[in-house]
């Protein structure tokens, strides 16, 4: 009887520690542009951290980095960094990324500067060729990251 109210013991305190490690968390970092509709900068459950798509918007401004893809895609990439690290994360957290372009001509110089911030071990990724971008803009990023245990 000792034994199996050890074991139920045990068996709560596990289940209490799960279910506080996956906990959902909303990040919103004051370095990255404010959500332009109703959504979440990131959220994060556990170690995980899903990061929303984000724009070429310069978190100042409110405006476009820029009129050219390599600008936006640039500013993108260090909202989505900006975002990371607010929550407490890299981009040698990142396993995934999603790529929206306007154009697909843009895929040789996307990867250039890709690789910029992403030197080894590259996270999985998709780059698809869109009709529209939210406020017209010419790349949208998403991310999900996971801390190691």
């Amino acid at each position: 009887m000792r034994k199996m109210y050890l074991v139920l013991v045990c068996v709560i305190s596990t289940a209490g520690c799960q279910q506080q490690q996956m906990q959902r968390q909303v990040i919103a970092s004051p370095d990255a542009p404010a959500a332009i509709g109703p959504y979440s900068q990131a959220v994060k459950i556990g170690n995980t951290l899903y990061l929303a798509g984000q724009l070429g918007l310069d978190p100042k401004t409110g405006k476009f980095a820029g009129i050219d893809f390599e600008s936006q895609a640039r500013q993108a990439l260090e909202n989505q960094k900006a975002i990371l690290t607010h929550a407490g994360f890299t981009l040698e957290d990142v396993v995934q990324c999603q790529v929206f372009v306007k154009d697909l001509d843009n895929y040789p110089t996307f990867n250039t500067i890709y690789k910029q911030y992403f030197t080894t071990d590259f996270p999985a990724r998709a780059v698809l060729e869109v009709s529209r971008i939210p406020a017209d803009g010419l790349i949208e990023i998403m991310m999900v990251a996971v801390k190691p245990n």
